[in-house]
């Protein structure tokens, strides 16, 4: 039992009718998960307002609700009003799992792009030196041995207290964790203090219906981050970098290649070698030798500067950051599959114009013999991604091999005519196969030496969604499957 008083201490609220002088068995904002003495939040959502149904929430158990404009519910029943139930319910949450956050070390990471390696790689150094370290991501949220595959970048408030609470339960010392625009915009880290807020980039992306109304609101729901920590790392080379940064209230340190930031990447250099890309530069500054990542790209050296710059702050030691950065590891970002030592195959997440363009760009550095890019688009999403997709992929990639993504409730053909209306304005190559199976396993059939292959836009899914279903497809258990096959087959 919790007492409501406590629940709501670091609240500005107005009791309408009742007394908060009770006590609550749980603390609920979904309807469908109302049980007997709990408090219930309202929340206006994009399709439903659970005002609507503070009646019904009341008349299935609740004994106090939480609300921004006025409700009807049974009498005998609390009514508590508050400005922003959304800000209300991550504050309510903080207090009801006894304020988890201030028992861990929190590392929140925005931008635009690399987020999730990032984490990923910050979570390898500090597990690696024997800290305990939680992860909540686009990917998966990790807490302990347990791996829980994610729904939102940044969950719900009340679920991210809950995994703080139940890391510190695992044992964990820190979280990583990822934090979105839209987490940012509607309060899911309020009430949170970051030990380490970290800016990666940006860029315009997630503007639109449902999400950001301009890229002016993106960015300042962004630079939120930084108002909400003790110490930010910031990308100084990022062209909104001051903008991000108005008015932040943290001690503040750079990275970039930047001859002005504090922590700074010099004498960069390619690797490339058979079914190999990574990269090796000078760290100077705040840190000072030399570091090789089995990563391809600028992009993965300014991810690997984060992870350097953040672990300092725990006094791991030059060899375990090498170490872990060596095998540091993200499923469905630049992962590379092992399957031939004559080309290189990956697999990543690239699924709209910007990202796409971003690793074919990088992997075009390298001077494959051929660049070869396997992607579909989405259905029931903007047609616009289709011929953008389409254009970039024929304008950098030499073969662009377009298949089925999650067709959703359109026709696969359909979406990839979309596709190569794009690619019909360029020179580029490419060939249809609608089967992803079949198409992965063209590419690698076709493989020549010094090629490099990206399959792109699934990254770490493993489903295909086909009119409301979800069934079970995942890329590496595809080129598994292929490759058996064609052993098999050698062998008759």
């Amino acid at each position: 039992m919790r007492a409501v008083r406590e629940l709501l201490k670091d609240l500005d609220y107005e009791v309408i009718k009742g007394s908060i002088d009770i006590n609550v068995n749980d603390l609920v904002y979904n309807t469908a998960k109302v049980t007997k003495e709990c408090l219930f939040v309202c929340i206006k959502g994009m399709a439903f307002d659970s005002h609507d149904a503070a009646a019904q929430a009341a008349d299935a158990g609740a004994v106090v609700i939480v609300a921004e404009r006025p409700v009807e519910v049974p009498e005998g029943i609390t009514v508590v009003r508050v400005k922003d139930t959304r800000y209300a319910l991550a504050l309510i949450s903080e207090a009801y799992f006894d304020y988890p956050a201030k028992k861990l070390k929190v590392i929140g990471i925005t931008g635009t792009k690399g987020k999730t390696t990032t984490a990923f790689m910050i979570r390898s150094i500090l597990e690696h030196a024997g800290i305990s370290t939680g992860l909540i991501g686009t990917i998966e949220t990790i807490i302990g041995d347990r791996h829980i595959p994610a729904d939102n970048t940044t969950p719900e408030s009340y679920a991210i207290q809950e995994d703080f609470a139940q890391m510190i339960a695992a044992g964990c010392k820190v979280v990583v964790m990822e934090v979105s625009s839209q987490g940012l915009k509607l309060h899911r880290t309020a009430g949170i203090e970051f030990d380490l807020g970290i800016f990666t980039n940006l860029a315009p992306d997630h503007i639109g219906p449902g999400e950001h109304e301009s890229f002016e609101e993106y960015l300042e729901c962004k630079s939120r981050l930084f108002r909400q920590c003790k110490a930010g790392i910031a990308n100084i080379d990022d062209a909104y970098f001051e903008k991000v940064l108005e008015g932040h209230t943290c001690r503040l340190e750079t990275y970039g290649f930047s001859q002005e930031a504090d922590l700074r990447a010099s004498q960069m250099k390619l690797i490339s070698r058979p079914g190999y890309l990574g990269a090796a530069y000078q760290a100077e500054g705040l840190a000072d030798f030399p570091v090789e990542i089995d990563l391809p790209g600028k992009f993965s050296v300014y991810n690997s500067l984060v992870a350097i710059a953040v672990c300092r702050h725990f006094d791991i030691s030059k060899e375990d950051m090498l170490e872990a950065l060596k095998a540091a590891k993200t499923k469905g970002r630049i992962e590379k599959i092992e399957v031939s030592d004559e080309f290189t195959l990956m697999i990543d997440y690239a699924h709209n114009a910007m990202s796409l363009e971003s690793i074919l760009t990088t992997l075009k550095e390298y001077n494959p013999k051929r660049l070869v890019c396997l992607f579909g688009c989405g259905g029931n999403r903007s047609r616009l991604r289709r011929f953008e997709m389409g254009e970039v992929s024929g304008r950098l990639a030499d073969l662009t091999v377009i298949t089925s993504d999650n067709p959703r409730f359109e026709e696969p053909q359909a979406i990839i005519d979309d596709i190569k209306t794009g690619i019909e304005k360029t020179s580029g190559a490419y060939v249809e196969i609608i089967d992803r199976k079949e198409a992965i396993r063209y590419v690698i059939e076709h493989g020549r030496p010094g090629d490099v292959i990206v399959l792109a836009g699934k990254g770490h899914e493993d489903y295909q969604e086909i009119r409301g279903v979800k069934y079970p497809m995942d890329e590496r258990v595809l080129i598994r499957e292929v490759l058996e096959e064609l052993a098999q087959e050698e062998k008759r």
